[in-house]
């Protein structure tokens, strides 16, 4: 989506320190089943810092209330958690039961989790206590590896849990570690890309727990976080308390608690330096301050490197490597749009060299990181006539296509869908990573909705911020997850849909 004036839009501040990094062993006990068992996963780790996942089956009689307790054996704090009542005192931490979540009959199991701080070691918990009993008591626990972070089966309500499962392509499908076909069905969360530029922040609105589970609360199982490549660099362009290791931090933070809520994050570049005045140039700044027809060489390809080092260990994690290219605005005709799309270098009509998705990929895959990858098509998304022949190679097969409608673009009715997306999907996972109006109705959305939901296909809403109909599509009025006219249509969808 092209933004709307920011002069309408609050400027609230964010701040952050927290990553997700690679899967750790699960602790889990051997031989015969004793009173109580509990899994102890940490599901991301980091300097300062780490998350963990934790799941309690009893086995004895059933309780109409629980409180589990272990301790910490290196000075580890936590900070936040979710799906119980957590607390600590010294060393030792308590997970007590919600409301919702209290009853646990004989053989059932809860998850929860958290995050913690930490210096140094973090050695993991070696005895558990629920409601006074010891668990695992049978055997030693002993370390046992899991190749991914899947999300296992939960009784959790929707958006909470032990987080959202690593992704690979297989086929035209997105599927989990089992095989399971996982739709992207959600909304973006726009502020990362304009809001630090501008030097008014990093996120237009609040980001924290809170405002993070409102959004699950609408059965969201994805949240696109729109990114600028200056900020993540941290540019001299950049103020400093908002651009750099404070930005990515933010990141981080954020990516972390879109996955405690059990949803895909996926972090996708909107703004990138160039200077572009041609056809549709949405300013004349070389900066990162609007969209421009294609991303840059100079700075993309090693943003692109930094991101996939960042989270290239955390496979839920998906990529989306270009908000909306256009440079079929800027040359003459669809053959040098789509050469340049894929291949970059000097294209006709943009003064500045151009880093192809071909470069982009390539910048992903020399990291080692196998995320899942999405490339949007000429005519900003809207237009993937041509994407099958021009597709990037990737080596790892995790390539997927992007695609963005609104009722005032070309490609906007089930004929085109039909002819032009129909195909595209037949050979690859094709998600639809902005889907909106400006109507502040929901007549539209519903419509593709329907077809993508009898294709198969993802979908998410632009956008999560509390703008209204005269600046751009606005899914909310307050960030509790109050709904605008439009929004309501998305809201109520997906709640129909998972139930």
């Amino acid at each position: 989506m092209r933004h709307p004036p920011r002069s309408a839009l609050l400027a609230v501040a964010g701040t952050a320190a927290l990553v997700a990094g690679a899967l750790l062993p699960v602790v889990t006990a051997q031989g015969a089943a004793p009173a109580c068992t509990v899994e102890y996963s940490v599901t991301g780790q980091w300097d300062a810092g780490f998350q963990s996942a934790v799941k309690i089956t009893n086995n004895a009689a059933p309780v109409s209330g629980w409180s589990l307790s272990f301790d910490f054996a290196n000075g580890q704090k936590v900070t936040q958690g979710w799906s119980a009542k957590w607390s600590q005192s010294g060393a030792t931490v308590t997970a007590a039961n919600e409301s919702w979540n209290g009853s646990l009959g004989s053989g059932a199991s809860v998850s929860a989790g958290f995050v913690a701080s930490r210096s140094g070691t973090n050695a993991v918990p070696t005895t558990f206590r629920l409601n006074g009993t010891v668990c695992n008591v049978d055997s030693t626990p002993t370390p046992t590896p899991t190749p991914t972070p899947t999300a296992p089966p939960s009784t959790d309500p929707p958006g909470t849990g032990d987080g959202p499962p690593a992704l690979h392509v297989s086929g035209n499908k997105l599927v989990d570690a089992a095989g399971a076909n996982r739709r992207l069905l959600g909304v973006n969360r726009s502020g990362g890309e304009f809001m630090c530029v501008q030097g008014r922040g990093i996120w237009d609105g609040p980001v924290d727990d809170a405002a993070v589970r409102a959004i699950a609360d609408w059965h969201v199982n994805t949240v696109r976080i729109p990114l600028n490549e200056e900020c993540w660099l941290g540019l001299s362009n950049i103020d400093p308390a908002y651009g750099g290791a404070h930005y990515v931090d933010a990141v981080k933070q954020l990516v972390a608690r879109v996955e405690a809520h059990g949803m895909t994050p996926i972090v996708e570049l909107h703004w990138t330096y160039g200077q572009y005045t041609g056809n549709s140039a949405g300013c004349a700044d070389v900066h990162a301050t609007c969209q421009k027809p294609m991303p840059d060489m100079q700075y993309t390809p090693s943003f692109w490197t930094s991101v996939a080092n960042t989270f290239k260990n955390d496979p839920a994690v998906v990529f989306d490597l270009f908000n909306e290219p256009y440079p079929d605005r800027a040359t003459s005709t669809a053959a040098q749009a789509w050469a340049c799309w894929r291949d970059g270098g000097s294209c006709p009509g943009i003064g500045y060299q151009v880093a192809g998705m071909q470069d982009l990929v390539d910048s992903v895959r020399a990291t080692g990181a196998r995320n899942v990858i999405l490339a949007g098509g000429l005519a900003y998304s809207n237009d993937l006539t041509q994407w099958s022949a021009h597709r990037p190679d990737d080596p790892t097969g995790n390539l997927a296509a992007a695609y963005h409608v609104y009722n005032f673009n070309s490609c906007a009715d089930v004929g085109c869908w039909n002819s032009t997306l129909a195909p595209v999907a037949a050979r690859v996972p094709l998600v639809a990573g902005e889907i909106g109006e400006n109507t502040c109705s929901h007549g539209f959305v519903d419509q593709v909705m329907k077809w993508f939901d009898d294709h198969g296909l993802s979908y998410l809403g632009w956008t999560w911020n509390t703008w209204d109909c005269s600046t751009g599509p606005s899914l909310i009025t307050r960030y509790d997850g109050t709904p605008t006219a439009y929004g309501t249509g998305l809201r109520d969808h997906l709640r129909a849909l998972q139930g």
